[in-house]
């Protein structure tokens, strides 16, 4: 007597991720990837530290060639950011996956008190994403006063000086990778290779 294949039920859950939630990861995945490049091919028109003397990036980390299409790329993909962060952000409103989202009193509870290592996981994820979107608001926000100075004089005010505003918007960018990077830990740390899997494919 041959042995059965196991059943459908004693196999273990495959970790999910709604559609919507696949798209938003892949526009951000490309968006930002975008305004990276072509932020670093406008930082090296005038660098931020340093004036025009200043350190420069390699080529090869530069999209656009020159100043005015670097601008070009990096605006049009700042819409399709801004825009995907807008729409996700009803979508979680919606469907209340806020609630899952972002730490909570208990959660800081948790991570003095909790012996549960996923518990812990799931905690520095909500801690992750209640930080990251102040961040993600500073860095469009101080675009946007760069980018229009005129229109929006209030933002470069806000901070005193150009200089200040260009630092502030270029120090977003590690900020964000160490995000990125972080969530992508945290996420293996959770469900490993399959749950990232999961939320591309």
């Amino acid at each position: 007597m041959t042995a059965s294949t196991p059943s459908k039920k004693s196999r273990p859950k495959q970790p999910s991720q709604a559609l919507l939630a696949k798209i938003f990861h892949w526009v951000n995945i490309i968006a930002l990837l975008l305004m990276i490049t072509s932020g670093l091919q406008i930082y090296n028109a005038n660098p931020v530290f340093g004036g025009r003397a200043g350190w420069h990036f390699p080529s090869l980390f530069l999209l656009g060639g020159w100043l005015g299409a670097g601008r070009h790329w990096h605006f049009a993909a700042m819409w399709v950011f801004a825009l995907n962060l807008l729409w996700y952000g009803l979508y979680i409103f919606i469907t209340q996956r806020w609630k899952r989202r972002f730490v909570a009193v208990n959660d800081l509870k948790a991570l003095q008190t909790s012996q549960n290592p996923k518990r812990r996981i799931y905690v520095w994820h909500r801690l992750a994403y209640t930080v990251i979107i102040p961040i993600l608001l500073l860095a469009i926000l101080s675009g946007i006063g760069m980018y229009k100075p005129a229109q929006f004089h209030w933002i470069v005010g806000i901070l005193g000086s150009w200089q200040a505003l260009r630092v502030l918007h270029f120090a977003t960018i590690p900020i964000v990778l160490i995000f990125v990077i972080f969530h992508s830990w945290l996420g293996l740390k959770a469900g490993g290779y399959k749950l990232i899997k999961s939320m591309l494919w």
